[in-house]
């Protein structure tokens, strides 16, 4: 369970790092066809507001990432688990305030890697007994 926790962790990072990538550097160019319901001069009236936005998920792509670098087995869980959490908690937020689809692509995949980490963390200790 640990390994796809560790597997999770790493997809969710790699999504967060296009989001990054997306909102800072391609705001413009891909957005109108990505958010086609939105007024096409939105797009360039918002670039330092979603370049805003990139920066946190490059933060939090940052953050699962480290945690997966981190040797130590408690510390790295406890790491992924906050980060998974800020995941979490931004999609929930995104699903209420833009489109309940962000809580499929953004919290779905948070909480199975939480509960996939919390199980996995379990059987470590339970062998260890």
């Amino acid at each position: 369970m640990l390994k796809l926790a560790k597997v999770l962790i790493g997809l969710i990072a790699a999504l967060h790092m296009y989001i990054a990538w997306f909102e800072i550097f391609a705001w413009e160019t891909r957005g109108p066809s990505v958010f086609p319901a939105f007024p096409s001069e939105l797009f360039s009236q918002t670039v330092s507001m979603a370049a805003n936005q990139g920066l946190y998920n490059g933060f939090l792509a940052a953050g699962l990432i480290w945690s997966l670098l981190i040797r130590d087995a408690k510390w790295q869980a406890n790491i992924a688990f906050c980060f998974l959490t800020f995941v979490a908690i931004a999609g929930i937020f995104g699903a209420f305030t833009v489109s309940p689809r962000i809580a499929i692509i953004q919290t779905a995949p948070a909480f199975t890697a939480m509960i996939c980490l919390f199980i996995g963390r379990l059987n470590a200790r339970s062998h260890l007994s």
